[in-house]
Order: C-alpha cells, then structure tokens, then sequence
C-alpha cells in the first residue's frame, strides 16, 4: 500500500488546492473581468482596445505606488489620510524647482535639473512622513487625527509655494516618467517580457525548492508549471497589447522633423512599455521582497498581528512606525512624479481624492483594516479595479460625481465581503 506523502497530503484534492489559489484573489480577477467585458460591450468595444489599456495603465499607477506602501501603514494596525496631500505638497516642491528655481541656476533643459527636482521631491515627502510616523509612533497621537491635519495642511502649505498658479512647463527630461512621453518601444518592451517571464518561472520554482528543503508540502508539478504557463501568458499577453498601440502619424512627422529626417512613406512605430509602468513593476517587487523576505518585513506583520507581543518580544515598533510612514512619504513623492509628468504641469487640484483610492485599493486587495493581513499585488489589482471602474464609467459619460457615489459604494461593499470571507474561513475580522 502507498503511503500518503506530504505532497499530496494523503486525499485527493480538488483543482483550486492543487493550485492552493486565494480564492478572494481569484473573486478580485473575476470581478475586473466582469467589469472589463461589460464596460466592452457598453463602449462598443473601445475599452479593451490597444489605446484605452495603455491609459489605463499609466493612470493607475500613481495610486498603485502609493496603495503598496498604504498596505504597510494598515497592516500596522494605522490610516494614512494625507497620502494626496503629500503627493501634492511634493509635485509643488518639484513644479517650482524645474520650472523656476534650477533653470535660473543651470539654464533649462540643464542635465541636473531633472535630479535635482527628484531628490528634492524624495526629500519632502520622507521629511513629511517621518514627522508624521514621529508624531504617531513615539508622541502616540492617533494616525487618523495626524493625517487628517496633513490633508489639511500640505496641500494648502503646497498652494502657498506656487502662489496658487499652474505650474509649467515641466523639464523634458523628467516628462518621461508621465507615461506617454516615456516609454521603451515595441522592441525593447519584448525584451523585457521575456525577462519578467523567466523572473517569474525561476522566482516560483525557487519558492517550490525552498519548500522541498524544509519538508514542507508542495503543488503537483503540473499546478506548479499551470502558474508557471499563467503567469508568462499574462506578461507576454500585456506587453503584446501595449506593443499595438501605434503611435499617431502626426508624432512620428514631429519627431522626424526634430531630428531634420524625413519620415519614411508608411512608417509605423509602437508605443510599447511606459517607464512609468516599469516603474511600478520595480515597486512591487521591491516591496513584496521587502514584505515576505526582510526582518522589517516580518517585524512590520508581527505589529500588525499583536502589537503587545511585538512589543515584548523587543520589537521597537515606534521606530517601525516612523520607517513605515516615511516610507509612505517616498512612495508620495514617486507618485507625484508620475502624477505630474502625466499631466505634464503641477496643477492644484493634483492628488484630489487620492486619499479615497488608495485606502480602497488596499482594502479592496484584501488588506485588513484590524491589521495583520494584506499582500502588495492584492492592493495593485485593487487600484486596477478602482481605476477601470473610473475610466468606464467616464468613458460611457457618467457625472463626475455620480463616479465617486460607485467608488464609496464599491469600497463599502468589498470591506462587508471581505468580513463575511474572514468569518467563513476562520480569519481574524
């Protein structure tokens, strides 16, 4: 007689345990699909065309980045309100640095301009979330009331340095991160996708070897080459759209004539990977290596799940508190570079209501609001869901403010769904 392997774990096992699949992940992946198809159908088709998926892309990116670091800051058991208030603070501080400090220093279109105007971004919002994680950690004034005087302040404060006026036009250089000025070109964008490919079989056949060593069970192997075979369509899939979308012939004759070269008869050229997506894809896998293998990690996890045993165990969880809001700052800052060069000025209304996005996004990922629990890809795939609800609904011609009444509305009835999924499976509520 066979004796049962851990492997196995003794019984037959349906397809969704073979693949040991989240299923509130799976319930994320079918509610975007849902939502894709009907704003499809609704759209006549233009939502899943090459142009739409391309500007979905690059406008979510600005809440993604900050929804990986608002998992951290919930995780901890605490609220970050000021998160649109920072980014507006910082694109401010960047707006004034390139368009009027350093060009009277350096001249425009100077090489250090666009640096300089990042570092300084980066500076002001880890300025800003370290006081606030100060303020939260070791003066134990409550998160909320801390981020709720931020929303009120650094945006205002932020008004005050630019004299309330649009601010532009940006330096060309730092235009790249926007999206639709930088981006790599079909060519290089497949190069690209064949190294997130193999990235992400070795990554998943490194975590399987890791398992084997400790004696841990394991998928079969053909659930392991399923995800595997999953996860390469899905990166190849995306980059293949983005690599249809042709960049307008009107471009292609400017960019020409820039360089004094006439373009080719039926010249044709795609857009490919925006820098701003890449820059997104680093993020993620920065913090998740940092989530599941660092001891800031594991420290921040162990907070979350019992603040008093971190504590006792010698955790010193208010200098945690003021790296995981720092650390929010950062991610503020990044995003206001993304925000700005997308819009291509620094406007005031910059980051409004980002604050509603990004805690959604989270919550919506499965972040829980009583700490502990939340994954760095479930709150990305949340701030996809929140922005392709946006985009269709503005896409059909849906009021402005009839879209946040859905947005609120999507955001309560995630946070009930995710409750009765914790009290089903056990999990703490």
């Amino acid at each position: 007689m066979n004796t049962p392997t851990p492997q196995d774990g003794g019984q037959k096992r349906s397809l969704l345990q073979s693949l040991e699949l989240d299923t509130r992940l799976l319930g994320m992946i079918g509610a975007f699909v849902v939502i894709c198809l009907v704003f499809n159908v609704i759209t006549d088709g233009r939502f899943l065309t090459p142009r739409n998926i391309f500007n979905l892309s690059i406008q979510t990116v600005s809440v993604a980045i900050m929804a990986t670091g608002m998992v951290f800051v919930i995780v901890t058991r605490h609220i970050d309100l000021s998160v649109g208030a920072v980014l507006a603070i910082c694109s401010s501080v960047m707006g004034v640095m390139q368009v009027q400090l350093l060009p009277q220093v350096f001249g425009i279109g100077h090489p250090l301009v666009m640096p300089l105007t990042v570092i300084a971004g980066l500076l002001t919002g880890a300025a800003i979330g370290a006081l606030n994680g100060w303020l939260v950690g070791y003066q134990r004034i409550p998160a909320f009331i801390v981020t709720l005087g931020g929303l009120l302040i650094w945006r205002n404060v932020g008004w005050y340095l630019t004299d309330g006026q649009t601010v532009g036009p940006l330096d060309q250089t730092f235009m790249l991160f926007g999206g639709v000025e930088g981006t790599v070109g079909s060519a290089l964008s497949w190069a690209l996708a064949v190294f997130f490919s193999v990235l992400a079989v070795f990554g998943l056949w490194r975590a399987r070897q890791a398992k084997i060593r400790h004696e841990f069970p394991v998928k079969p192997l053909w659930a392991e080459g399923a995800l595997m075979a999953a996860a390469v369509v899905a990166i190849l899939g995306f980059v293949a759209v983005l690599n249809s979308y042709a960049i307008p012939v009107g471009r292609l004759k400017r960019e020409f004539d820039s360089r004094g070269e006439v373009m080719p008869e039926g010249y044709v050229d795609y857009f490919g990977l925006p820098i701003s997506v890449l820059m997104l894809v680093v993020i993620v896998v920065v913090m998740t290596l940092i989530a599941r293998k660092t001891r800031l990690g594991r420290y921040i996890f162990a907070a979350g799940g019992n603040p008093d045993a971190a504590e006792l165990s010698g955790i010193n969880t208010r200098m945690l508190t003021v790296k995981i809001f720092t650390l929010m700052g950062v991610l503020c800052a990044i995003s206001a570079m993304v925000a700005q060069a997308r819009l291509a000025n620094h406007t005031n209304d910059i980051g409004s209501l980002d604050e509603l996005r990004v805690i959604a996004a989270a919550v919506i990922g499965g972040t829980a609001l009583a700490g502990g629990i939340g994954t760095i890809y479930g709150a990305v795939l949340g701030a996809v869901i929140m922005q392709s609800l946006q985009s269709g609904m503005a896409m059909v011609g849906v009021d402005a403010p009839f879209q946040n009444i859905v947005v609120g509305g999507v955001l309560v009835l995630a946070v009930w769904i995710d409750i009765q999924y914790r009290k089903r499976t056990g999990e703490k509520v």
